[in-house]
């Protein structure tokens, strides 16, 4: 007969709590092998369920949505467009992160005592208000010409 597990074995093994293995099993992701009373109770192939979620939801930091949906499909292709669109949205948060993180460095760099005092903080607060004043959308970038390796 193959080991089982209780669900608060479970629990503490994979580093999350017993709500959550329950809430996992609402989404569809594991499911238990048996019940001993009222405790669940998993076998390996239940354990390996959950790895498998873990790798997409936690090393993946795909949505539970998204791990259900990964995890549900047949077929490598319709697992591949899936993949790929949550690559490209990841893609678009780290752009984004990494932009960010380039002007807050610059502003951690900037010698200039006032923020409008900065030839480039300034440049760009001025040319917003322009645009705005203007009813113009304002298309401007805070780091026009970083550079390729990111800095300021």
């Amino acid at each position: 007969m193959e080991q089982l597990y209780s669900i608060s074995e479970v629990a503490r093994a994979f580093g999350v709590s017993v709500p959550t293995l329950r809430y996992y099993e609402e989404c569809g992701l594991i499911r238990p092998a048996a019940r001993r009373g009222r405790v669940r109770q998993y076998d390996r192939t239940a354990l390996e369920r959950l790895a498998y979620a873990q790798l997409w939801h936690h090393d993946g930091m795909m949505t539970l949505a998204d791990t259900a949906a990964v995890m549900t499909s047949e077929h490598a292709p319709e697992r591949h467009a899936l993949i790929a669109a949550q690559h490209a949205a990841m893609q678009e948060r780290i752009d984004r992160l990494t932009r960010a993180a380039a002007v807050l460095r610059h502003m951690l760099d900037c010698p200039a005592d006032h923020p409008l005092s900065c030839p480039v903080t300034g440049a760009y607060i001025r040319s917003r208000v322009d645009a705005t004043l203007a009813g113009e959308d304002f298309e401007g970038t805070f780091l026009p010409d970083e550079a390729s390796d990111g800095r300021a």
